[in-house]
């Protein structure tokens, strides 16, 4: 995001010092008192993704590592899944034994093609080993077997001949795939939390809900990366939905064929849609604040990336992202289940409003949004959430006040602001009329100059006229006791 950009979107350059200023991890991190190869790995991690390791840092410290190393070992599955410069018979045992690697202190591997980005994480693998062997056995546990599934996943998928021509076929394959890539990963981390304990333990067992919060985010990815994996001879949008609007899905980044074009990703923003309320049912049984956070940023992220690319032409020709201070004011607001369904609501609207009836997917769509917001509105009624939204932007500004070192009590009063703008609009009249007075001929520099030579009377003759007066008040208090004693007399001779 440029400069001038932010300027002229002044909301999100405020969002975005704020969050630069004022955040602060609810569980900071201290490298110092960690090993070397634990150092190692979240260097690897911020190299692997900048935005997960964020959110993954700020974790209670009980959870921190073994997601980490989760979503470190997932990635490096992935790296070499995704690697076309390795051929299937290596390819395949590899993706299928990786649970089994996890035991194999030292291994690393440098196959990836030079171009591969996370390359490094494979060379370096053997430090992200050493610290997995660490961690409790019950997170060993759900990591292997994770790793297992999703990496027999992958190689029926690579090894699969008419995907890797055709690509995805049918809505079931679509959520199939997606399944094993961002479904499994929902699943692994919501068994991380239950048997944590940090969580409610039952949250190991909700795996439809858990494969819903990764189907959301990998949907909305594979919308909004249709052009990279389009160069990249990938396809991942099911032919079942865009074989209704082209006969080759290439088409679409054709100007002459937009309207077709904008239909498809309405229909693909639709199936996205139906995973949104099992997203927010999710959250609202979250009870640490770390894990809440964790989970939610990515989906109030992914639900302003369905909006940002619903009937967006730009999907089919470059990369589309939202802009940063979007994505800052989304972070710190994002704190609770009632400002969550706020962010959806906002996001569901806007995709409301650019729904069209010429599309055919136009009555879908608005019962999809209808359904979103008929949820926020069982949870949180109209009214109810007028006035929560008052308390929290309270308590959000005692917060803001209290990390810029100021008490939020000792703000300036009402009064003391009303006292200040009546000082300050009397200076302003005077200042006014003496500008007025002047206009029309006012001699100011006389009258202070006739001021500054007054003779002022001195130390002496202020006393000597004190005196004077001292006498004349004396005469008048004697000469009004005399007036009063002749009444006095007069009045006894009526008497008598």
């Amino acid at each position: 995001m440029g400069y001038l950009e932010l300027l002229l979107r002044p909301s999100e350059l405020r969002a975005i010092t704020q969050y630069k200023t004022w955040h602060q991890p609810l569980h900071a991190r201290d490298p110092t008192t960690e090993s070397p190869n634990r150092v190692r790995c979240y260097e690897l991690l911020e190299l692997t993704s900048r935005s997960f390791s964020a959110v993954i840092q700020e974790l209670q410290p009980e959870l921190r590592e073994p997601v980490m190393l989760f979503y470190l070992v997932l990635r490096g599955l992935d790296t070499i899944e995704d690697d076309m410069t390795i051929p299937m018979e290596k390819k395949e045992p590899l993706l299928r034994e990786f649970d089994g690697i996890l035991e194999k202190k030292g291994w690393t591997f440098t196959e990836n093609g030079p171009n591969e980005k996370d390359r490094q994480l494979l060379v370096e693998f053997d430090v992200v080993i050493e610290e997995f062997l660490a961690i409790k056995p019950n997170y060993q546990k759900v990591i292997k077997d994770i790793t297992r599934k999703m990496g027999n996943g992958m190689a029926d998928y690579a090894k699969n001949a008419s995907h890797n021509i055709n690509g995805v076929q049918t809505v079931a394959d679509y959520d199939l795939y997606c399944h094993y890539v961002a479904g499994l990963v929902g699943e692994g981390l919501s068994r991380l939390f239950g048997t944590s304990g940090i969580e409610d333990p039952r949250y190991a067992d909700l795996t439809d809900l858990s494969n819903s919060m990764g189907l959301f985010l990998q949907k909305t990815n594979i919308i909004r990366d249709f052009r990279e994996d389009l160069d990249d001879k990938r396809r991942f949008w099911p032919k079942e939905i865009w074989s209704k609007y082209c006969t080759d899905l290439s088409e679409f980044a054709d100007p002459a064929n937009e309207a077709a074009a904008l239909n498809c990703i309405s229909e693909m923003t639709l199936d996205a849609l139906r995973h949104a309320t099992d997203c927010l049912l999710y959250l609202s049984g979250l009870r640490d604040q770390s894990v809440f956070n964790f989970c939610a940023i990515p989906q109030v992220m992914a639900i302003s990336t369905l909006a940002l690319v619903f009937r967006n032409r730009d999907v089919f020709h470059r990369n589309v992202k939202i802009r940063k201070g979007q994505a800052c004011a989304m972070i710190m607001k994002a704190k609770n289940l009632r400002s969550v369904c706020d962010i959806f609501l906002e996001y569901t609207r806007e995709i409301h409003r650019k729904n069209t009836p010429s599309d055919p997917n136009f009555l879908a769509i608005s019962i999809a949004c209808g359904k979103i917001e008929q949820w926020t509105e069982t949870v949180f009624p109209s009214q109810k959430r007028l006035m929560l939204q008052k308390a929290e932007d309270a308590r959000v500004r005692a917060n803001e006040l209290e990390a810029a070192g100021r008490n939020p009590d000792g703000g300036v009063s009402d009064a003391t602001r009303m006292a200040i703008f009546v000082i300050l609009f009397w200076v302003g009249v005077t200042v006014l009329m003496t500008g007025v007075a002047t206009l029309f001929g006012a001699r100011f520099d006389l009258a202070f100059k006739r001021i500054w030579e007054m003779k002022w009377p001195n130390a002496e003759e202020l006393a000597a006229n004190a005196a004077k007066v001292g006498k004349v008040v004396g005469s008048a208090t004697e000469t009004i006791t005399r007036t009063a004693t002749v009444v006095s007399e007069t009045t006894v001779v009526r008497e008598l």
